[in-house]
């Protein structure tokens, strides 16, 4: 009935070490220890309630055995007065009989209520014990949450700089200068094809020059 009191003594140590040691997600572990907690709470209470009518049931037994008995012994002085000895006789008898009855539904009464007394102060204890698991539950899940990213950013820094990310750097640095030797290897051809042009028209007209002045002499003009 009452599984809540091993399970607190652990949701904290050992049973909630192993769950981490599984890599289970301590926040939904607790989310769900604080469910089962609840559910055994709430069987508790059921017992409880059990055990008090149980309790009251008795009392109301005991005390109408208890009643009854003062009643017989009462019926009897009044059958003794009346000169009615033979009904003060069975009057006594029938209260010997309940007060019997009201001997043992009392040690019953006593040990049921004992008991009950006992439950209702463990389950007062149980929710005080709840209501104290579920403020570290919230301080356990914002830890948790908290680790959990710093975990995740420390990864990612440690990518940074890393070999893999180095040689990718490197690799995107050389393809840049490789661009930028083309580009300049690209100017200087165009600049050569210039240069080229230039001497190749000059000699055009070197010998367009050539040519004219052969010409006039031929025509005696020079």
């Amino acid at each position: 009935m009452f599984k809540l009191y091993k399970r607190l003594s652990t949701i904290v140590t050992s049973e909630l070490n192993k769950a981490l040691d599984k890599a289970e997600d301590p926040v939904k572990l607790l989310d769900q220890y604080m469910r089962e907690m609840a559910a055994d709470i709430r069987e508790a209470e059921t017992a409880v309630s059990k055990q008090i009518a149980n309790e009251k049931v008795l009392k109301k037994k005991y005390d109408d055995a208890e009643g009854l008995a003062k009643k017989r012994e009462t019926q009897a002085v009044q059958a003794l007065e009346a000169g009615n000895e033979d009904l003060a006789r069975r009057a006594l008898e029938d209260k010997q009989k309940h007060s019997q009855q009201a001997e043992t539904l009392f040690e019953s009464y006593t040990r049921t209520k004992s008991d009950a007394d006992s439950l209702r102060e463990r389950l007062t204890e149980m929710k005080e014990e709840y209501n104290e698991m579920n403020l570290k539950k919230d301080s356990l899940k914002a830890r948790a949450e908290s680790a959990k990213t710093k975990t995740k950013i420390n990864r990612t820094m440690s990518n940074i700089g890393s070999d893999e990310s180095s040689q990718g750097f490197n690799r995107m640095e050389e393809k840049v200068l490789r661009y930028e030797a083309e580009a300049e290897t690209s100017d200087d051809l165009r600049s050569s094809r210039s240069l080229d042009d230039e001497l190749e028209s000059m000699n055009t007209k070197d010998t367009v020059y050539n040519e004219l002045e052969e010409l006039k002499k031929k025509m005696g003009k020079e």
